[in-house]
């Protein structure tokens, strides 16, 4: 299990916000493009691969298995097997650790993994008295039965149910996954004007990061039906101000909170992938790795404070290695909530929280800022919850080439109460 694990190359999408309509792109419509470009500069052929695994939080119904869906529009082959996991908001995270324990038994040498969600595209659903409705509907079998279920009928069973603020609710807490980086904002006494600035400064990043060209090796343009092209993530505010997000209430806990929709996350459509390969693959095909994945880990912690799991997966990774946070030379905490990366940033400074929560002896210190999420991240970027993962490793490996870094830390808080974490390492 000690075999080396390499990254060969990544690309990923555009990541689109969601404009109140459907994208236009399906999920698979995301992960087959950028899949598709990414295989095309390859050394070897995309049905030479051993697996495609594609990580996706919010698959639409005729594509559940999204992951050999793409792989056969990939041109994978039918014998390439294909497959999808979800781990809530580490999917594509999730896909990439899967890769690497398949290489590391030997089971897989050459594999492409990564994740995506079309969330402008997640469900809306009808209410279970609806259902229900419709079900004695569809029982009725004389007009007499069919006019008692006409009386029975009530408008209100119309009310669409959202789908994808079900999906962002936790069922054990029954808060939103907004709600918990409330509770965050109140445990580590995070003041509103702190979370607005530090959105600002995610927006401000990216638009320095899209300026210098530092996304643009990673990003495959998409075009739609109508000829349009996407070529950069369209999120991001170059107007962003702190009077501007000064205005927007409170989204969550409408009259005590201090999360809004500015210094949170956006509702967003992309896709990312990596390859993965093995020592033989490398040798074999004549590849040249930009990195390796030296390490990962997955915790648990209270659903309720969730944002806080990339500080309870990261620690143990650090343990193994000796390292300190300041001994990366790039991080990427996932932005889902400003209030979220804060709060990690003051658990790791915290004495109490470090004994209490992580069994060390004392505090490990918090991040420096330059260190941490360099080009800015979700809150500019969006959230496309199943790609997430799988950008935070592609862009540590990225910073760590312009750099000429060492070793860097992805990290992701995950709903229901977990993160992930991976340790990268630049080749070269």
């Amino acid at each position: 299990m000690n075999r080396p694990v390499y990254i060969v190359d990544g690309a990923r999408t555009p990541f689109l916000k969601a404009k109140n309509a459907p994208g236009p792109f399906a999920a698979s419509d995301l992960a087959t493009a950028a899949g598709s470009a990414l295989l095309a500069r390859q050394r070897f052929a995309p049905d030479q691969l051993d697996e495609v695994i594609l990580g996706c939080a919010s698959p639409s119904p005729d594509e559940v298995n999204i992951g050999r869906v793409v792989a056969l529009r990939m041109g994978c082959g039918q014998k390439v097997p294909g497959w999808t996991v979800m781990r809530n908001c580490a999917s594509g995270m999730q896909a990439l650790d899967a890769a690497m324990v398949n290489i590391q038994a030997g089971r897989s040498h050459l594999v492409l993994a990564g994740g995506v969600d079309a969330l402008s595209r997640a469900p809306l659903l009808f209410s279970d008295a609806m259902v229900r409705w419709l079900s004695g509907w569809y029982a009725a079998k004389t007009s007499g039965q069919k006019l008692a279920a006409l009386r029975q009928f009530k408008l209100g069973y119309l009310a669409p149910v959202i789908g994808i603020m079900k999906g962002l609710t936790d069922p054990i807490v029954g808060q939103l996954m907004g709600q918990t980086a409330e509770n965050l904002a109140h445990r580590f006494q995070i003041t509103r004007e702190e979370m607005d600035a530090y959105a600002l400064e995610s927006h401000r990043r990216v638009v320095a990061a899209q300026d210098d060209g530092r996304f643009d090796e990673q990003i495959v343009p998409l075009i739609d039906r109508d000829g349009t092209v996407y070529r950069i993530d369209d999120g991001v505010r170059r107007d962003a101000s702190m009077a501007a997000l000064a205005k927007l209430k409170p989204f969550f806990d409408r009259r005590y909170g201090r999360v809004t929709a500015g210094n949170s996350s956006q509702i967003t459509d992309g896709a990312a992938w990596l390859v993965l390969a093995s020592e033989e693959a490398v040798e074999r095909y004549g590849l040249a790795p930009l990195g390796r994945i030296v390490d990962s880990q997955w915790a648990g912690l209270d659903p309720a404070q969730m944002g806080l799991g990339p500080v309870h997966a990261a620690v143990p990774i650090m343990q193994r290695h000796d390292l300190t946070p300041n001994a990366l030379d790039a991080w990427e905490i996932n932005e889902a909530f400003a209030a979220q990366v804060i709060a990690c940033q003051r658990a790791l400074a915290d004495i109490d929280y470090c004994r209490n929560e992580l069994g060390l002896s004392g505090a490990l210190g918090a991040i420096d800022a330059e260190r941490l999420n360099a080009d800015g991240g979700a809150v500019a970027l969006g959230h496309p919850v199943g790609a997430s993962g799988a950008r935070i490793v592609l862009h540590v490996l990225a910073r760590l080439r312009r750099s000429g870094g060492a070793r860097g830390m992805a990290s992701i808080c995950i709903g229901g109460g977990q993160g992930g974490a991976m340790l990268i390492e630049r080749c070269g």
